[in-house]
């Protein structure tokens, strides 16, 4: 609802001065609170209504409410407070009678207007909701965005369309009205709308980036890529310092053979503090496939990443780049890049694990057996610390504690014959170095048997 503001009704000016007259209503302000020259038991009974209803204890405060329109039943506002007490019990025919007597009293009262308008929104009954703040609206014009959004709720599109057009038109545009235009035109599937829509903004107010960015995105995805090129070009010449504009360039000027451009694009995006740091990574991403095609270009994503290292607040940036070394079956800058991304992420089991295993792939033993052990303390049920410890400590020749470390982590392999297998094979192997014969032999049956079966 759009009550702006609600203050506690004043009553206690009526014990001091009971007969107070009211000579014009201000509706910006509550209901008023002049009661009149009432008798004791009337103003008593309705204090005893409010003090119940600030508790809560709304079925008592009908019953005194009931006992104030006894006496006197002319004043509305007993109604409104009977029909706001009916409405938290959700009683909402009950709420709706009374409603309707006080603004039958007062017809253009806001307030109670208001309260009709959310017993109605609570029951969902739209066509009634729609009638109330079409009666509002004369107060506050947000009351038009309540019924813009009603409009969309009822999927009558176009009258919703209709209201947020004269309020864009009278206030200006808006985040929330562009979610709620962009919820119709979505349920309508009219783009062409929706981008002439776009194109006006931006006739009406060219110095706008944010009008420029939407419909470079519109354009983008409604396949017209050459407009949305010109578009970012042409915001690019009316703001050159825009850095959120090089979100599209970058890939136009892949697109286009520009590689140099694209280039100086993504460094712009990289390097922004203003451009949020999952955009970043999806660019980055686009930056690596084109360095892996093309390696004349690795350099810039050396430059680029060194000065990331900086900044950087998430290891997803640090893990994209690993992955490109790894495909490069460079493993050693892969490792870097990994243990960059835990420094920032110590919690990322998943970058774990990957260093780990880069540790046992460069025969970096001694520390894959030592950062295995210590993490065993953090992730005492993963198989693959136990696994990782075992070749380890088998690469070290230390195969007894290999072998502790191998048959403890048996118990929590779940449904991985591969891992089974794994766990085997180098049991086997410590028990052959420790001359357990019998043992590996065991071991190595078990080994045949999964893969067989497998």
């Amino acid at each position: 609802m759009k009550k702006t503001l609600y203050i506690l009704i004043f009553f206690f000016g009526t014990l001091l001065v009971p007969q107070i007259s009211v000579a014009q209503v201000d509706y910006n302000k509550p209901p008023d609170d002049d009661l009149g020259n009432n008798t004791d038991a009337f103003q008593e009974s309705f204090f005893e209504a409010l003090k119940q209803k600030a508790i809560e204890n709304h079925d008592r405060a009908i019953v005194a409410l009931e006992k104030c329109i006894a006496i006197d039943n002319s004043q509305a506002i007993l109604y409104y407070e009977l029909g706001k007490n009916y409405n938290k019990l959700k009683n909402f025919g009950a709420a709706e009678d009374a409603l309707k007597k006080a603004i039958n009293k007062e017809p253009d009262n806001e307030w109670y207007l208001d309260e009709l308008y959310e017993v109605y929104v609570l029951q969902k009954d739209y066509d009634k909701a729609i009638k109330t703040v079409k009666q509002l609206v004369k107060y506050h014009p947000d009351y038009k965005e309540d019924l813009a959004s009603i409009y969309l709720r009822t999927k009558r599109y176009k009258e919703a369309l209709k209201i947020l057009d004269e309020l864009d038109e009278e206030l200006g545009v808006s985040d929330v009205r562009d979610l709620m235009r962009n919820q119709a035109y979505t349920a309508t599937g009219n783009k062409k709308e929706r981008i002439e829509n776009l194109e006006e903004r931006v006739d009406k107010d060219p110095n706008s980036e944010a009008n420029y960015l939407k419909l470079i995105f519109r354009y983008s995805e409604n396949n017209e890529k050459e407009k949305a090129f010109e578009t970012a070009k042409k915001l690019l010449d009316i703001n050159p310092k825009s850095q959120l504009v090089h979100l599209a360039l970058y890939k136009f000027y892949l697109d286009e053979n520009k590689p140099e451009k694209a280039i100086e694009s993504m460094k712009i995006v990289l390097s922004s503090t203003k451009i949020k740091p999952e955009s970043k990574i999806k660019v980055l991403a686009d930056f690596v496939k084109f360095v892996s095609k093309n390696e004349a270009y690795e350099g810039e994503l050396v430059a680029i990443t060194s000065k990331l290292t900086e900044t950087e607040t998430t290891g997803k940036t640090f893990v994209e780049i690993a992955q490109y070394y790894l495909v490069k079956q460079d493993k050693v800058k892969a490792l870097d890049y990994y243990e960059r991304a835990l420094k920032i992420e110590p919690n990322n089991f998943g970058i774990l694990r990957n260093i780990l295993l880069l540790h046992i792939d460069l025969g970096n033993d001694e520390k894959a057996e030592k950062l295995s052990d210590s993490s065993l303390e953090r992730y005492p049920s993963q198989p693959v610390l136990y696994l990782i410890n075992g070749v380890a400590l088998n690469n070290l020749k230390r195969y007894e504690d290999a072998v502790e470390s191998l048959e403890t982590g048996l118990d929590y392999i779940i449904d991985s014959i591969k891992t089974e297998i794994d766990f085997y094979k180098q049991l086997s192997k410590a028990h052959t170095a420790l001359n357990n014969l019998e043992k590996a032999k065991a071991f190595n049956e078990k080994v045949k048997k999964l893969e067989f079966s497998n």
